[in-house]
C-alpha cells in the first residue's frame, strides 16, 4: 500500500500514513486526513491526488512550500523514495513498501517470501482438496506481490477457464473472465514466457489493446503453467491503481509458485482423466459383462449364446479350455441361470484329490468303511442334491472311478464306500477339462461312453491370447479392482503397457493376467503403469523366465504327461518318476487352482 513515513517536526518515532484515498489532505488543521503537529505547517498545507496511475503532491498554502529531494516544489509527481520537507516535518514517500530502513525492508520481504513458499510447500503434503490448495496458493501470491487481484487460468486450446479468482481481502472475484486482458493472456500462452507490464496503458505493445484500455490496467504480471511440454494455463496478477509495482524479485517468486501450481494441476488433471477413464471403463464393462464373465470377442459371444440356450435345461455340459480360461465361472453361470439356481452348486477338482480318497469324496462313506472312517459322511453327489455338481478336470479321473461316475450320471443313484444301499440324487452334472479327451479315448485312458454322456453340449473357451480387445478390458477391470482393494492411488496403463498386454502369450491365461496386475499395483509407485511394471517386454517378445520358474513349469508338464501314460494312476506315476506321491498331488493342486477367475 502506498504511504508516507513521517516524523512530526523531526521529533519522536516515525509514523506511517497509508494513502488509500484518491485525494488526501495534509495540514495542521484537525479536518485534514493527515494532521501534522507542526506550527510551521499551514492549516491545509497540501494535497496528494491519485489519478489511477500516479500520486501527485500539490502545495495549497500561498506562502508555504514543500521541499522535494532538496528542491522547493509547488507540484510534484511522487516517485518511490522521494524525501519531503513539509514545514519542519520530514517525510518519505513509499510506493509499495512502508518501512523506515529500505535494506531491512527488502531483507524482510525476501524472508517473508521464502517463509510463505515453505508454508505452502508443507500444505502440498496435506489432504487439502485441490481447490482449497489453489486458493491458498493465490492468496499467498497476492500478499507477496502487493497485487489487488490474482487469477489462475486453465487453457484448453482457445478456451479459458478461470479456476481461481481472488482479491486482496481473500474474497472471490465475480465474473472473473471480465477482469482479464485477453491480449496479455494470449501472449503468455503462445510464447510460454513470463511477462511483466509496468504501465499497461502506456505500454508500447499492449497500450492499444482494447481490453487493456477498457480495464484501465496499470501493473500486470503473468507466468505460464507448464507440465512437461504442455501449457496448462497461467497465473495472472494485477494492480489497477499502481504502475511499476512488480519487480524481477516478484517474478522469481511467482515462478516458484507457478511450478508448484503446475504440479497440483497436473495431478488433478490426471485424477480427473483417470476418473473419466474409470467411468467409461465401467460403462464398457457393463456392456461386455455376462454374469461374472467379462469379454465380447466373437468366441466368447458364441459361448454366451450357448449358455443362454442350455442353462434352463438339465442336459450335461462339457466345458473345454486351457487352464485359467474361466471354466468354473461358466459352470457357475449355467447354474445361476438354471431352474436349480436356488439349490447348491458343488464343485470338486478330480485331479487335486488322492486317488484313494477320491471315491469317498465323490460318493461318501459309512462308518468303518476304511481306516480312519470314524463316522459316516455324505459325498459331493449327495451334497449337490437338487442342485448342480461340477466335475472340474474330469480328464484326471482314474479309469476305475470312471465306471462309477458313469453309473451315477445315468441312473442318478450313488452308493457310499462300505455300503450296499443306493441313494437317489437329483443333480445336473457339468464337467470341465483342459485335456484332449478324444486323444485319451484313443489311448484307452478315458471311457468313450462317459465322454458321450458328459458331452451332450460342448462349450469351448478361447485362450486369453486369442481374445483381442478383451485382454485390455480385463486388465483395466483388474487394475480398478486392486486399486480399490489395496487403497492405492488411481492408476492407468501407459501406451507401451497396452501394447505389451495385447502381445503377451499369456500361457496362464486370466489367472496369470490377474496376478500380473495385482503385483504391479502392489509394487509400482507410479500413477502410470508401463510394460516394465508388468514384467512384460514392450514389443511382446517372449520373456526369459527365471531358471527356477522354467524348471518347475517343465516338471509340471512332465508329471502331467506321465500321468496320462499311466491312465491317471497317481501312485504308479509317482513310482515311475521315483518321487513321493505327495509331489504329484502338489503339482496337480496347482493345476486345479488356476481355473477360478473370470
Amino acid at each position: 500500500m502506498p504511504s508516507l513515513v513521517y516524523q512530526d517536526a523531526g521529533r519522536g518515532a516515525p509514523s506511517t500514513f497509508e494513502l488509500h484515498k484518491r485525494v488526501t489532505s495534509i495540514g495542521s488543521g484537525p479536518d485534514n486526513d493527515l494532521v501534522l503537529r507542526d506550527p510551521t505547517v499551514a492549516d491545509t498545507h497540501a494535497l496528494v491526488r491519485f489519478d489511477g496511475r500516479a500520486f501527485t503532491l500539490q502545495c495549497l498554502a500561498p506562502d508555504a512550500e514543500i521541499v522535494v529531494n532538496g528542491r522547493p516544489r509547488a507540484r510534484h509527481v511522487l516517485e518511490h523514495g522521494d524525501e519531503l520537507l513539509i514545514g519542519e516535518t520530514c517525510a518519505t514517500f513509499h510506493l509499495y513498501q512502508a518501512s523506515v530502513e529500505r535494506a531491512k525492508a527488502e531483507e524482510s520481504s525476501l524472508a517473508s517470501s521464502y517463509r510463505r513458499i515453505l508454508e505452502f510447500s508443507q500444505k502440498l503434503l496435506s489432504d487439502l482438496p485441490v481447490d482449497a490448495l489453489l486458493e491458498e496458493l493465490m492468496d499467498s501470491i497476492i500478499a507477496l506481490t502487493q497485487a489487488d487481484s490474482g487469477f489462475l487460468i486453465l487453457a484448453d486450446g482457445d478456451t479459458l477457464d478461470v479456476k481461481v479468482a481472488r482479491r486482496l481481502d481473500r474474497a472471490n472475484v465475480a465474473d472473473a473472465i471480465e477482469h482479464l486482458s485477453d491480449s496479455l493472456v494470449r501472449t503468455v500462452i503462445q510464447t510460454r514466457r513470463p511477462l511483466i507490464v509496468a504501465d499497461a496503458l502506456n505500454d508500447d505493445e499492449f497500450g492499444g489493446s482494447r481490453s487493456v484500455v477498457n480495464l484501465r490496467l496499470c501493473s500486470v504480471m503473468c507466468v505460464p503453467l507448464i507440465d512437461r511440454d504442455r501449457v496448462l494455463g497461467l497465473i495472472y496478477v494485477g494492480n489497477d491503481n499502481i504502475v511499476n509495482l512488480f519487480t524481477q524479485e516478484h517474478l522469481s517468486t511467482l515462478t516458484i509458485y507457478a511450478a508448484q501450481a503446475s504440479l497440483i494441476l497436473a495431478k488433478a488433471l490426471l485424477l480427473d482423466e483417470l476418473r473419466s477413464d474409470n467411468a467409461k471403463l465401467r460403462e464398457r464393462i457393463d456392456v461386455m459383462r455376462f454374469g461374472h464373465m467379462i469379454g465380447a470377442c466373437d468366441a466368447m459371444r458364441e459361448v454366451y449364446r450357448r449358455v443362454e440356450r442350455v442353462a434352463a435345461t438339465d442336459v450335461s455340459v462339457l466345458i473345454l479350455g486351457e487352464t485359467g480360461t474361466g471354466k468354473e465361472l461358466i459352470a457357475r453361470e449355467l447354474h445361476t441361470r438354471s431352474r436349480r439356481s436356488d439349490g447348491p452348486f458343488v464343485t470338486i477338482n478330480c485331479g487335486a484329490i488322492p486317488e484313494n480318497l477320491l471315491e469317498s469324496e465323490l460318493f461318501g462313506h459309512v462308518r468303518g468303511a476304511f481306516t480312519g472312517a470314524s463316522s459316516s459322511r455324505a459325498g459331493r453327489f449327495q451334497a449337490a442334491h437338487r442342485g448342480t455338481l461340477f466335475l472340474d478336470e474330469i480328464g484326471e479321473m482314474p479309469p476305475a472311478l470312471q465306471v462309477k461316475i458313469l453309473r451315477a450320471i445315468q441312473e442318478r443313484v450313488v452308493t457310499r464306500v462300505g455300503d450296499n444301499r443306493a441313494e437317489a440324487v437329483d443333480i445336473r452334472v457339468l464337467a470341465a477339462t483342459h485335456r484332449d479327451l478324444p486323444a485319451m479315448i484313443a489311448a484307452g485312458t478315458f471311457r468313450e461312453d462317459l465322454y458321450y454322456r458328459l458331452n451332450v453340449v460342448t462349450l469351448t473357451l478361447p485362450p486369453l491370447r486369442e481374445r483381442g480387445d478383451d485382454i485390455e478390458m480385463m486388465a483395466r477391470y483388474f487394475l480398478d479392482r486392486f486399486v480399490e482393494e489395496f487403497g492405492s492411488t488411481k492408476r492407468r496403463f501407459n501406451h507401451d503397457a497396452i501394447v505389451a498386454l495385447r502381445k503377451a502369450p499369456w500361457p496362464g491365461n486370466i489367472r496369470q493376467l490377474e496376478n500380473t496386475i495385482k503385483k504391479a499395483v502392489l509394487l509400482s509407485e507410479r500413477p502410470g503403469l508401463g510394460a516394465d511394471d508388468l514384467d512384460l517386454p514392450p514389443d511382446g517378445s517372449p520373456v526369459i523366465e527365471p531358471l527356477a520358474d522354467a524348471r518347475e513349469a517343465w516338471q509340471r508338464q512332465y508329471i502331467l504327461r506321465a500321468l496320462e501314460l499311466n491312465g491317471g494312476n497317481r501312485t504308479q506315476t509317482a513310482r515311475d518318476l521315483g518321487v513321493d506321491p505327495r509331489t504329484v498331488f502338489r503339482f496337480l493342486e496347482r493345476e486345479g487352482d488356476a481355473d477360478s477367475e473370470p
